[in-house]
C-alpha cells in the first residue's frame, strides 16, 4: 500500500458517493486522514465506514450543505479540531437540475451555482488558513468537461463548472507564494448515478462523441486527483486537467 499521503488531511467534498467517494477511499490508500462531507448524513457514514474498515480509523463523517457559507465554515472547524490542519481539499460537491434555458426557472439556476460554485467558495474560505500554513498544500477542484463547451439544457451546469475553473485560475495566483498548487480537473461522462439515469439511446450519442470510446470510471477521476495532489502534482498549478477520452481537445 502506498504512503505517498502519509501524515496528509484531506477534505473532499461531495464524498458520499460517486466521484467523491472513489477520490476520498483513493487518498486513504495513499495513508491519508479523511474529511468525509456529504450533504447527508447517512451518505457520509457510509462513505467514511468503508473507508475505514479498510484502513483503520482515518475517515470521519460531515453532513453539511456547502452553499451555506456559515454552516460550512462550522465544519471547517470541526476538521481542524479533529485533525489538527488539512493539506488538501477536493472541492467535488455539485448538483444538476438540467433545462432549456426557456424553461429553467430561478430556483434550478441558483441552486446549481449555490453548490457548484458558491460551494467551492464556501469550503475554501473555511479551511484556507489552514492550508496556507502546510507545506505544499494542494486544492483540487472537480469542473466539468461542460464548462469547457457548454452543452444545451444545462446553461446553469455550464456557468458553475466555467466558474470553477476562473476560480482555480485566481486562486493559484493568490497561493502560488505560499507554495499552494490550484487545479482544476475537468471530467467528461463517467459513469455515475447521474449518467445511469441517461437513455441507451442518449448513451450512444456520447460513445460516439468519444475519441477513446465508451464513458470513463470513477477511479480515472480519483486517479488524476491523487496526481495532482501527490509529489507529482508539485510544480503545476492553474492548470485544467481534462479526463475526458479525447472528447475536448
Amino acid at each position: 500500500m502506498s504512503s505517498e499521503f502519509a501524515d496528509k488531511v484531506a477534505v473532499v467534498t461531495g464524498a458520499g458517493r460517486g466521484i467523491g467517494n472513489a477520490i476520498a477511499g483513493r487518498l486513504a490508500d495513499g495513508g491519508a486522514k479523511v474529511a468525509v462531507i456529504s450533504r447527508t448524513a447517512e451518505n457520509a457514514m457510509r462513505s467514511a465506514d468503508e473507508i475505514n474498515k479498510s484502513h483503520g480509523d482515518c475517515a470521519k463523517a460531515y453532513a453539511v450543505d456547502v452553499s451555506d457559507f456559515s454552516a460550512m465554515a462550522e465544519v471547517g472547524k470541526e476538521v481542524i479540531s479533529d485533525f489538527g490542519k488539512v493539506d488538501i481539499l477536493i472541492n467535488n460537491a455539485g448538483v444538476t437540475r438540467d433545462n432549456l434555458m426557456l424553461r429553467m426557472k430561478e430556483e434550478e439556476w441558483d441552486l446549481v451555482i449555490d453548490t457548484n460554485l458558491k460551494g467551492a467558495f464556501n469550503a475554501v474560505k473555511a479551511v484556507q488558513r489552514s492550508l496556507l500554513k502546510q507545506s505544499g498544500a494542494r486544492i483540487i477542484n472537480v469542473s466539468s468537461v461542460i464548462g469547457l463547451m457548454g452543452n444545451a439544457g444545462q446553461s446553469n451546469y455550464a456557468a458553475s463548472k466555467a466558474g470553477v475553473i476562473g476560480l482555480t485560475k485566481s486562486l493559484a495566483r493568490e497561493f502560488a507564494g505560499r507554495g499552494v498548487t490550484v487545479n482544476a480537473i475537468a471530467p467528461g461522462f463517467i459513469v455515475t448515478d447521474m449518467t445511469e439515469s441517461l437513455s441507451e439511446e442518449l448513451r450512444e450519442e456520447i460513445r460516439g462523441k468519444v475519441p477513446l470510446g465508451g464513458f470513463g470510471e470513477v477511479d480515472d477521476i480519483a486517479a488524476a486527483a491523487c496526481y495532482l495532489a501527490g509529489s507529482g502534482g508539485r510544480y503545476i498549478t492553474g492548470q485544467v486537467l481534462s479526463v475526458d477520452g479525447g472528447m475536448v481537445m
